[in-house]
């Protein structure tokens, strides 16, 4: 994800990195370069002259503008949801630590059995951040597990859930070794809950796309539209039409290109979540919490988080 300061107004017009425009180019240099030939030829395809003018064409772009919007809205949603579900996550990581720095026995409190509890819940934010983009978890695994949980995970397909199943059975035994009561691990357990829900609804918005049918039907249009374009406005326009045209391209096309990129919000492109740097903001926090600095080795980040 690119995160920026705010700049001057002038230089947001010559923004390049983290914008579409580098991914749409092509696509604007081959309408430019039709564009170009429609004015040569005056609207003329093999003797025939193209009988458009701008009237159908202001219609139609007004309700294709109408449609972008709804697809737009459709996958800033699932973006914003993701977003929460994150958030969301950060906040139960905390109370979770604080539970178990604060409701067990305090006379038998180990640091050794904290420790493990803080390490499962540690893996588990990044056993789902990897889950979610299908990448390997293996590294940032292998420095938060001991060998045998390691292979446990490793192991496993839904690697956040097994983690989520032995921090309650860590939670079990600390119930039957008397440093919590029954009322205290409901209190734990009430937590471990929204976890589920955490990942359950994460795992909603990557299994389930926005319709196959709907995507294919607004991208056919918006590229039909584009390539009518010239034939409509070239008798109004003449040469000045080519620039007209790629700039009307360049809103309708740009719209479609990010509603792309959000509205799979986990993944690695310049638009989606920095699930990167949450990740690792979370994992500080948790060790801050118990007076401990994270040695995993977090990159120095700029303008880029991913």
């Amino acid at each position: 994800m690119i995160i920026r300061k705010k700049e001057n107004w002038f230089k947001m017009l010559f923004v390049w990195h983290g914008s579409v425009l580098p991914a749409l180019l092509p696509r604007l240099i081959l309408l430019f370069i039709l564009s170009v030939g429609v004015a040569y030829l005056h609207g003329m395809i093999f003797s025939f002259k193209v009988p458009l003018n701008p009237a159908p064409l202001t219609l139609f772009g007004f309700v294709l503008a109408l449609f972008l919007g709804f697809r737009n809205n459709a996958s800033y949603d699932r973006f914003w949801e993701g977003r929460k579900l994150w958030g969301s996550l950060l906040n139960i990581s905390r109370s979770l630590i604080r539970q178990a720095l604060t409701l067990r026995n305090s006379s038998a409190n180990e640091p050794g059995t904290l420790h493990e509890f803080i390490q499962l819940l540690s893996a588990f934010i990044f056993a789902l951040k990897h889950q979610l983009r299908g990448s390997d978890p293996y590294d940032d695994l292998r420095q938060r597990l001991d060998a045998a949980t390691l292979k446990i995970i490793i192991e496993s397909k839904y690697k956040p859930v097994i983690l989520m199943r032995m921090m309650g059975e860590w939670l079990q035994r600390e119930k039957d070794m008397g440093r919590i009561d029954s009322i205290q691990q409901a209190r734990f357990d009430e937590n471990l809950d929204k976890l589920a829900d955490v990942v359950g609804g994460c795992e909603r918005i990557v299994s389930t796309p926005i319709p196959y049918s709907y995507r294919v039907l607004l991208h056919r249009t918006v590229y039909i539209y584009c390539s009518l374009l010239p034939f409509g406005l070239v008798d109004t326009l003449g040469w000045f039409m080519p620039l007209i045209v790629v700039f009307v391209a360049y809103t309708f096309v740009a719209f479609e290109a990010i509603a792309d990129e959000i509205e799979e919000p986990f993944g690695t492109e310049a638009n989606d979540l920095a699930l990167n740097s949450m990740s690792h903001m979370i994992d500080e926090t948790i060790y801050e919490m118990v007076g401990e600095k994270t040695n995993f080795g977090q990159k120095t980040i700029h303008n880029i988080i991913d």
